[in-house]
């Protein structure tokens, strides 16, 4: 904290990660989100913690509690704020053990909002009903890059969630956006981000509530293309609204290949994934697009897992 709380601000940050797994035998990620208008932002915010299953816990459930309390404890001692400002959230047993996006459950209902900053772009998260706040910190990089190439450029976001991406490129200038996400939540989320930024509504820039799936096997409709496509799809989904599972794993070559047929001459398609185990199907990609992997250059510098996402950027082969 003493490092990140000079680094942020000096970035126009005020939200970033601080701890990771780093000990063994403490399996969690906090995450600190300053208080916008702090004096002093290393220790004027609230602190959301991970936490992941312990092999020893696993039938102990007393043990995990006491555990899990002492957590918060000692989280909210040595970020010196009270403990109503230590966001408590458990990742629960999954397939992978990633424990990465899969779901958007609401949990609660306390509506514990605030407005951080990234960049200088400001975002409303939410610290008290979901699993993840509403801003992926991880992507915060690639979300700056994509802000300072979109001048004048069109852009697609696909498995939109809070629209970050589309706030920052309209912020760069982008002629229009597309966004597109399941959720009608989610679409309404966006649209608060959009207002805190001063950004008004305009029919150049439009919200799609739609499975995302269908939606590009759809394909374009006559005319429709764009310079830029973000697809930054759950690591696996199986929502009742969508008409199959998906896994990024097994089904991300048909994405990419669907995606593709929407993005305009000399267009490029950036896709990313937080499944850990993933691998890209070179064998079944389009042969019509060559690729780069970005993930040394879009992975932020609080990020010690290196491994946190993996990135790709697309463009039609030359």
């Amino acid at each position: 904290m003493r490092h990140l709380g000079r680094w942020g601000p000096k970035q126009g940050i005020t939200c970033f990660r601080l701890y990771e797994r780093d000990i063994p035998d403490f399996p969690l990620i906090v995450d600190w989100f300053a208080d916008l208008d702090a004096q002093d932002p290393t220790c004027e915010g609230d602190a959301v913690v991970w936490a992941f299953p312990r092999t020893k816990d696993r039938d102990d459930p007393d043990a995990e509690r006491a555990y899990l309390n002492r957590v918060c404890v000692e989280v909210g001692q040595g970020l010196n704020i009270t403990e109503d400002r230590v966001h408590l959230r458990s990742r629960g047993r999954q397939r992978d053990g990633s424990g990465q996006r899969q779901q958007y459950v609401r949990m609660e209902q306390k509506n514990q909002r605030k407005v951080v900053q990234e960049y200088g772009v400001q975002f409303e998260i939410n610290l008290s009903d979901y699993l993840d706040v509403g801003l992926f910190l991880d992507h915060r990089v690639l979300r700056r890059e994509i802000r300072e190439r979109i001048a004048g450029r069109s852009m697609l976001n696909l498995f939109a969630y809070t629209g970050a991406f589309s706030v920052h490129a309209r912020i760069g200038g982008a002629t229009t956006t597309t966004t597109v996400d399941l959720s009608k939540t989610y679409l309404e989320w966006y649209q608060r981000n959009c207002t805190l930024n001063a950004l008004a509504e305009d029919d150049r820039h439009i919200c799609i509530q739609d499975d995302c799936l269908q939606f590009l096997e759809d394909g374009p409709q006559p005319g429709e293309s764009y310079d830029t496509i973000v697809l930054d799809p759950p690591t696996f989904s199986n929502s009742k609204r969508m008409r199959d599972t998906f896994s990024v794993g097994r089904d991300h070559a048909y994405l990419i290949e669907c995606a593709s047929s929407f993005m305009a001459r000399d267009g490029e398609l950036f896709f990313s994934t937080n499944d850990r185990g993933f691998e890209l199907d070179v064998e079944r990609l389009p042969t019509q697009l060559e690729w780069k992997e970005i993930s040394n250059r879009t992975v932020p510098d609080d990020f010690r897992n290196r491994k946190i996402h993996r990135a790709w950027r697309f463009r039609e082969a030359r």
